[in-house]
């Protein structure tokens, strides 16, 4: 088998695995709902929150998360039109999707790109949220998996996007 058609299998057998939980109504819910919130809804209320808490101090790390946030949309939508890769439920009949996909496409996870690249960025000035950024971080990956809407290969790229981002901002205002 060549590495491709290897990376392939992974892909499918995993993303069997983790969509079989989701017949599960609990879990389910639960996916559907970090999931929900990952589509911008928890990052736009914690920039609320710290600009509320923090006044000034907050102006530049969410000013921050903002414009990490505009490359991050610039970069996962060029790549979608690029791989133009088809949702994992659209091409395996036996993976369910439970969950409304934003667009059609699946190469990278726009989800875990974004949640990757605004906790990173939100750690560098608020590291005490780390207990509540890294596991919300991680259910926002596994739940694109999960709900069938993604390969795993879609959420690992778009987790090492998120982080190059990151890297690169961070980097710029040192």
């Amino acid at each position: 088998m060549l590495p491709l058609e290897r990376v392939a299998h992974w892909d499918l057998q995993v993303c069997l695995r983790f969509n079989r939980i989701c017949r599960r109504v609990t879990w389910r819910l639960l996916f559907r709902g970090v999931s929900g919130l990952g589509d911008g809804m928890a990052w736009y209320a914690l920039m609320a929150f710290l600009l509320l808490r923090d006044h000034d101090a907050a102006v530049l790390p969410v000013l921050h998360m903002v414009g990490v946030g505009l490359v991050s949309t610039v970069v996962y939508k060029w790549l979608k039109k690029r791989t133009l890769r088809p949702r994992p439920y659209q091409t395996h009949a036996s993976i369910e999707h439970f969950a409304a996909p934003l667009d059609s496409l699946s190469f990278p996870s726009g989800h875990t790109l974004h949640a990757v690249a605004f906790t990173l960025v939100v750690l560098a000035y608020y590291p005490a949220l780390a207990w509540l950024l890294l596991p919300f971080t991680l259910l926002i990956a596994v739940s694109r998996v999960v709900l069938g809407l993604h390969y795993p290969s879609d959420v690992l790229v778009g987790a090492v996007l998120g982080a190059l981002i990151a890297a690169a901002s961070l980097g710029l205002l040192s």
